[in-house]
């Protein structure tokens, strides 16, 4: 088909290099269309880093808050976008509601105590107890809207939590966003081995770097001796990030406190275990 393209405008005077930039044959019929979509004027953000899952239940809300605030105590400007419509969790962890107000502009995210900037839908319904019953495209729509039409400012780092499996999000994510990299998050189960390896081979089919493994629920900790009790049989992380070759950017333990935390809306106080390595990492990327 392109070398008939090709013969047919070969055959016709009126044909030159300007002309042929729409031919299917131009460049072999190879080039690849960009579904990127641009950012808010008003904003500027430096780093997009996805924070993914192959499975549901693993945590992945708990991580994003977590490493988001791991790096707001370091010093730098932080926000979520909570792209996990159908189950957004963010707001509760932080303490903030809705609804958002905007101008001219766009719609401005809600700001947590420890500077954290969210946007999430639970933060634009009228009852954020209300469920949100949209098929996929809808949902796409609106995390696409969540980048183009939110007023983030100058931020360092947005972190994007997804939805668990690969579907519409996540795929939307990567083509929409520019995405530096993904964190997956898993626990510790032997099904753990195929979770991880799904969301790994998406990334790898979308070329999106994977930065990292964290492990959520990883131990509990006995509170009389502080022996680790694998609540969820021993843990595999390790084999599967060398299998991968990937690192463990942090075991997270299963801890009453934390839950209690999230349940106030001060997530951002807690002090994850993370290693140093998470850290180094995201940092890096300047």
């Amino acid at each position: 088909m392109a070398e008939q393209n090709r013969e047919e405008c070969a055959g016709k005077s009126s044909c030159s290099r300007s002309s042929c930039e729409g031919c299917p044959s131009h460049q072999g019929g190879n080039a690849k269309p960009d579904f990127h979509e641009d950012l808010n004027p008003y904003s500027k953000i430096k780093h997009v880093i996805g924070i993914v899952s192959g499975k549901g239940g693993v945590g992945k809300s708990f991580v994003t808050g977590q490493m988001a605030s791991m790096l707001v105590k370091a010093g730098y400007k932080v926000g979520i976008l909570d792209a996990d419509i159908t189950g957004p969790s963010i707001p509760k962890m932080y303490g903030v509601h809705g609804p958002c107000v905007g101008d001219e502009r766009g719609t401005f995210p809600a700001v947590a105590e420890d500077g954290t900037k969210i946007m999430s839908i639970n933060l634009i319904l009228e009852n954020e107890e209300d469920p949100v019953i949209w098929r996929g495209p809808v949902i796409a729509g609106a995390v696409k809207q969540f980048w183009t039409d939110i007023v983030w400012g100058e931020l360092d780092y947005l972190f994007v939590d997804m939805p668990p499996g690969t579907g519409d999000v996540p795929l939307t994510v990567f083509q929409s966003l520019p995405v530096d990299g993904i964190v997956i998050v898993s626990s510790p189960q032997d099904l753990v081995k195929l979770i991880v390896k799904k969301a790994y081979n998406m990334a790898g089919m979308m070329n999106i770097p994977v930065l990292g493994l964290v492990e959520n629920y990883s131990y509990l900790a006995c509170p009389d001796c502080g022996k680790k009790i694998s609540v969820f049989g021993e843990s595999c992380i390790d084999e599967v990030a060398q299998e991968l070759g990937l690192p463990v950017l942090g075991k997270l333990p299963i801890s009453p406190d934390y839950a209690k935390k999230v349940d106030q809306g001060k997530a951002f106080e807690i002090e994850a275990p993370f290693d140093g390595i998470a850290l180094r990492m995201l940092t890096a990327l300047n």
